[in-house]
């Protein structure tokens, strides 16, 4: 009994419902499961199952696998209310930017009150230095006109080409923009844009052309309040008469009276696309100037047309090739060439025109007329018989103020300048920054260098008939534009150098540093050759060619005045007085042996391209420095006009009616003692010519584009006013000079 106490204790007697439930017990199977547990067979059947079959395995411990996942549900619920947390921020603060940014734009905005009624095109007067009329630019007649007046492929035209979803964005295109974006990326660069009609005309009506961000900004901002403003009628209308076409032509009107002689109303499928495509770039594409250009891009219009299905494919067809823009504009003097040229810069001087203005120029009248005159009457009496159709001349100050320019033979029948436009191979016109080069680096006036054949990397320049003079002076070299001499020389001081010469003077064309630029195989225009050249007149200073001293408006206001260049020290003062010397040699017994000005020390160099495609002279006094070119649109060749015929000829002309009654200078830093006074005062001093050893004519040689000298033909050396210069150019590229 007692040890019964010790094991159980006292137990009492139970009777009745108390009892019977005594020996209850509820196992795991009879409890209700909860929402995160499931059924689960009871321990003991899993073991009593496996008892039979298996020995029984160690058990290990596992996590609760529900406590993990309520802890990974909490975790994600908590990073995705931290993400729209900071998300709800960045958004806020990224509308408070965007409002700040369009708050501070509308705030830099231009007065816009003026776009309810649009202004007219201002005109445009040029003046001379005299003050006289020269030529006036402006608005033609009829220059507003309505959207209900045009042929409906016109408008289309500038709708496909510019802005295809024109009636269906909101001023700003974005689908256009990230079109214009891919486009740009993909070609690794711009070549496409993504501006609107709407945001062309914000631009044209309010701000300038600068490629700014604020102004890109202020751009998008302006064409949302055009689109709430105006319908869209109303804005193509506005864009049709303001948008600028080239040549001094705003509006559609103006550029159809401009180009094709009729009314806008009138123009063709063809002359529709024509202007479409001119607003990518007018001055470039404008068809009085680049009627190829202007017709490529044409037929990229039509094309997009025909894609938009404003016109079909039939009449896409039909419509190229057929504009007619050889119209005869009024006023077909050659001082309509300055006048456009001055055109092209006045947005970069006064940016936006608003009001009629007067435009006072470097220009002298009687010296324009005394160059028109030259060109166009030397040409009428010789270009038949020398298969020469056009010039060029370019008289300009030792400081770059340009007295006259002709661009071509006859505005009326052609617009393209040819002074400032075109580029041509100058040839041997170009060996002055060679020999520059060599004085800079240690030669001299008197500096022998050798005559004799000569052969770079398969290429071999020959003297005409094989004869050579052996040693001779840098003077007597470039006098006679021996071409082997300058070739040396352009190798010995490294055409690398060369190049940066001729940029240093002033050329801005592209220039390629080989062999062959001594003889001047890369392409400048006359107005840059010139402005080069400048330097050795004015004692080794930059010259800026330029044309506008000062612009006004109507009532006196003055919107831009040209400050005096700054003197930028481009030769040193004794390579101006060696240029000098040798120069002047050209014009006493060399290759222009025909230019003289009584009274008046001049220098200069004579140039004739290959096969005789370019024929140049420029040549300078103190007074004033003129170019002159003559050739072929189609770059035909001449029948043999040289430098030394025919340019220095118009040259002589237009140079002594320009010096008369001006008191004489003499050229900067000139001295007597660094060449002889004349070639026959040496011709003792001079090797005797050689011939070079019989052989068969040599195979042309293809060397970056150019070719091996024909085979040599015996003749007698030519008169005096031709010089060596024709003779071993004709042998070396068909006349290179």
């Amino acid at each position: 009994m007692g040890s019964a106490k010790k094991k159980g204790g006292r137990k009492e007697p139970l009777f009745g419902l108390p009892a019977a439930l005594a020996d209850l017990r509820l196992t795991a199977a009879d409890r209700i499961p909860s929402g995160d547990d499931k059924p689960k067979k009871s321990s003991s059947k899993r073991k009593s199952d496996k008892s039979d079959d298996e020995p029984p395995r160690e058990q290990k411990s596992q996590p609760s696998r529900s406590g993990a996942r309520r802890r990974s549900k909490s975790s994600i619920g908590a990073g995705l209310g931290r993400l729209v947390y900071w998300g709800a921020v960045l958004s806020l603060w990224g509308v408070i930017a965007v409002i700040g940014v369009v708050i501070w734009v509308g705030a830099h905005l231009p007065p816009i009150q003026s776009l309810e009624i649009p202004k007219r095109p201002p005109t445009i007067q040029i003046v001379g230095m005299d003050g006289s009329m020269l030529a006036q630019r402006g608005e033609m007649a009829g220059a507003n006109v309505s959207l209900k007046d045009l042929p409906p492929y016109l408008p289309k035209a500038f709708i496909a080409i510019e802005d295809r979803r024109f009636y269906s964005h909101f001023g700003i295109d974005p689908i256009g923009i990230l079109r214009a974006l891919v486009t740009n990326v993909l070609h690794r660069g711009v070549s496409q844009g993504g501006s609107t009609l709407t945001q062309q005309l914000a631009k044209n009506l309010f701000l300038t052309q600068e490629r700014t961000m604020a102004r890109k900004l202020q751009e998008a901002e302006l064409a949302i309040w055009l689109e709430r403003k105006h319908s869209k009628n109303e804005i193509l209308e506005l864009y049709l008469n303001r948008v600028y076409f080239g040549s001094g032509a705003y509006g559609v009107e103006a550029a159809a009276q401009k180009y094709f002689g009729k009314p806008a109303r009138s123009v063709s499928i063809a002359e529709a696309a024509m202007l479409a495509g001119l607003v990518k770039s007018p001055s470039r594409l404008a068809p009085n100037r680049n009627p190829e250009g202007a017709e490529a891009r044409a037929q990229i219009v039509l094309a997009a047309m025909a894609d938009a299905r404003f016109i079909t494919e039939a009449q896409a067809q039909a419509s190229i090739g057929h504009p007619s823009y050889n119209v005869k504009p009024v006023g077909a003097g050659t001082v309509n060439y300055v006048a456009d040229w001055i055109g092209e810069v006045l947005d970069d001087l006064v940016g936006q025109i608003d009001d009629s203005i007067k435009v006072e120029t470097t220009i002298d009248p009687k010296l324009q007329a005394a160059a028109e005159a030259a060109v166009i009457d030397e040409l009428a009496a010789k270009s038949v018989k020398f298969n020469v159709s056009q010039g060029a001349l370019v008289a300009m100050t030792p400081d770059g103020a340009v007295r006259a320019m002709v661009g071509g033979r006859n505005y009326s029948d052609s617009q393209y300048n040819r002074a400032v436009t075109a580029k041509r191979q100058p040839g041997s016109s170009f060996k002055p920054f060679v020999y520059l080069t060599a004085m800079e680096q240690g030669l001299t006036p008197d500096t022998v260098r050798q005559d004799a054949p000569i052969e770079v990397k398969g290429w071999k320049p020959e003297n005409y008939t094989h004869e050579y003079f052996g040693a001779v002076t840098l003077t007597q070299a470039l006098a006679m534009s021996l071409n082997t001499v300058a070739i040396r020389l352009g190798l010995e001081v490294g055409p690398k150098n060369v190049v940066r010469t001729a940029h240093r003077l002033g050329i801005s064309s592209k220039l390629e540093p080989n062999a062959s630029i001594a003889l001047g195989t890369s392409e400048v225009s006359v107005v840059e050759l010139v402005g080069a050249y400048a330097a050795f007149a004015n004692g080794g200073f930059a010259a800026a060619p330029h044309v506008v001293t000062r612009i006004r408006t109507l009532d006196g206001k003055l919107l831009y005045m040209r400050q005096p260049d700054e003197h930028n020290q481009v030769i040193e003062p004794r390579y101006v007085g060696m240029m000098n010397t040798m120069m002047r040699e050209t014009l006493i017994s060399g290759t222009a042996k025909k230019a003289e000005i009584p009274g008046w020390q001049a220098a200069g160099k004579t140039g004739t391209s290959q096969d005789y495609r370019d024929a140049w002279f420029i040549g300078y006094t103190s007074n004033l420095v003129t170019g002159v070119w003559l050739g072929n649109d189609d770059n035909s060749p001449t029948r043999k006009a040289t430098g030394g015929g025919l340019p220095v000829e118009v040259w002589t002309r237009f140079m002594r009616t320009a010096h008369e009654g001006v008191q004489v200078a003499a050229l900067p830093n000139l001295q007597s003692n660094w060449g002889p006074a004349n070639l026959v005062q040496v011709s003792s001093q001079v090797s005797p010519p050689t011939q070079a050893a019989p052989g068969p004519a040599s195979a042309p040689v293809n060397n970056g584009g150019y070719r091996s000298p024909p085979p040599a033909r015996a003749n007698a050396r030519p008169e005096a006013a031709a010089g060596l210069d024709g003779w071993l150019m004709d042998r070396l590229f068909g006349g290179n000079r």
